[in-house]
C-alpha cells in the first residue's frame, strides 16, 4: 500500500482520499457530496444489495446530529457492558457503521488503533469529531463489500447498523466473523421480552415509518424529529416516571431507555426510527443460534436490547 496522487494504491486498485477519508465504494455508490468532489455517477438500475435512500438518510441524520453529547457516555457504558476495555489497549478496534463517531470518541484512548467505517457522508463528521486522534483511520465503504483482509482487527463493533441493511442482518453478523475474532453487535429487538401490546404499537409505528421515510425534505425531517421528541417520546417518559413510583414504569413504551435522555438526544432517535425505510428486528433465540458460526455468543440482559458479543 502506498500513496499515489490523491489516493492510496493497494495492488492494482487506487482508492481516492477525500478529507482524510479513504473512499472504498464503487463510483456508482458514491453519495451525492462525494460525487460532486470525485465524479462518478449513480447507478440507474435498482439493486437488492444497495439502498441509496438509507445511505442518504444516515448522511443527513449525522449532519443534523453531529455532536457527541455528555449523555452518550452512559450509553457507551451500557453497550460495552460485556467488554473488558482494559484488554483493548494493545488492539486494533474497528467501528463498523461509525456514524459521526460517538462511540469511538470514548474508545480513542483505550486502544492502539481505531478503524472507522461508514458508507454515508457521516464518516466525514466522524473524521471531524476525532480530529485529535492520530491513531484513527477513516474509510467510506459498504460494510458488505469491504476489501479488508481476514482478521484485520482484534475487535469489531457494529451498533445499530445491520438491521438497516437490505440483506438479512444475522447472516451479516456471521460474515463479519471473518474480520475479527470478537464482535460486539446491537440489533433492534423483536420486543420479545415486552408486554404483548408493545407489538401492536410497533405495527402502528411501522406503518407511519414506511410513509414518513419516503419524504426527503430536510426541514420536514428536522421538524418531525423535534416534535416527535417533545410530544410523543417525552410525554411517555413522564407517564412512565409517574407509574414507576408504583413499580410500573417499564409497562410504558420508551420509558426505560429514554428516561434520562435530553430532547436533543431523543430527536436523533426519532429521526432514525421514522425516516429509515429498512428496519429488521430479531428475537433473542435467533441471536443465540449464531453458535452455528461462533464458539461463544453472550447476549446482555441489559438495555439496549439486544446487544451481544460473539467470539470465534
Amino acid at each position: 500500500m502506498f500513496l499515489e496522487g490523491g489516493g492510496v494504491r493497494v495492488g492494482e486498485t487506487v482508492y481516492p482520499v477525500l478529507n482524510d477519508v479513504i473512499v472504498l465504494t464503487d463510483p456508482s455508490e458514491y453519495s451525492h457530496d462525494v460525487r460532486l468532489s470525485l465524479g462518478g455517477s449513480r447507478g440507474t438500475v435498482p439493486r437488492d444489495d444497495f439502498a441509496e435512500d438509507i445511505q442518504a438518510t444516515f448522511g443527513a441524520e449525522w449532519k443534523d446530529h453531529s455532536t457527541v453529547l455528555p449523555e452518550h457516555q452512559k450509553e457507551f457504558e451500557a453497550y460495552f457492558d460485556l467488554v473488558d476495555l482494559e484488554k483493548l489497549k494493545d488492539s486494533r478496534v474497528c467501528d463498523l457503521g461509525c456514524g459521526m463517531g460517538r462511540w469511538s470518541s470514548f474508545l480513542k484512548n483505550k486502544c492502539r488503533e481505531l478503524v472507522l467505517v461508514d458508507f454515508s457522508d457521516a464518516v466525514f463528521m466522524a473524521r471531524k469529531n476525532l480530529q485529535d486522534c492520530p491513531h484513527a483511520l477513516f474509510f467510506m465503504g459498504d460494510l458488505t463489500k469491504l476489501p479488508f483482509r481476514k482478521d484485520f482487527a482484534d475487535f469489531l463493533f457494529c451498533l445499530g447498523v445491520l438491521h438497516h441493511l437490505p440483506v438479512p442482518c444475522l447472516n451479516e453478523v456471521r460474515r463479519l466473523g471473518r474480520y475479527a475474532p470478537r464482535l460486539l453487535i446491537f440489533l433492534y429487538y423483536a420486543l420479545d421480552n415486552r408486554p404483548f401490546y408493545f407489538q401492536w404499537i410497533l405495527e402502528l409505528v411501522t406503518l407511519v415509518r414506511r410513509t414518513l421515510s419516503k419524504i426527503r425534505s430536510p426541514f420536514f425531517r428536522r421538524t418531525v424529529s423535534t416534535l416527535g421528541a417533545l410530544f410523543i417520546y417525552k410525554p411517555l417518559v413522564i407517564l412512565g416516571a409517574v407509574l414507576n413510583k408504583v413499580g410500573c414504569g417499564s409497562y410504558v413504551p420508551l420509558y426505560d431507555f429514554y428516561r434520562e435522555k435530553s430532547v436533543q438526544r431523543i430527536a436523533q432517535d426519532v429521526y432514525d426510527r421514522f425516516f429509515t425505510r429498512i428496519e429488521q428486528r430479531v428475537y433473542r433465540r435467533d441471536i443465540e443460534k449464531l453458535t452455528d458460526t461462533f464458539a461463544h455468543v453472550v447476549v446482555s440482559k441489559n438495555l439496549p436490547y439486544w446487544h451481544f458479543v460473539c467470539e470465534l
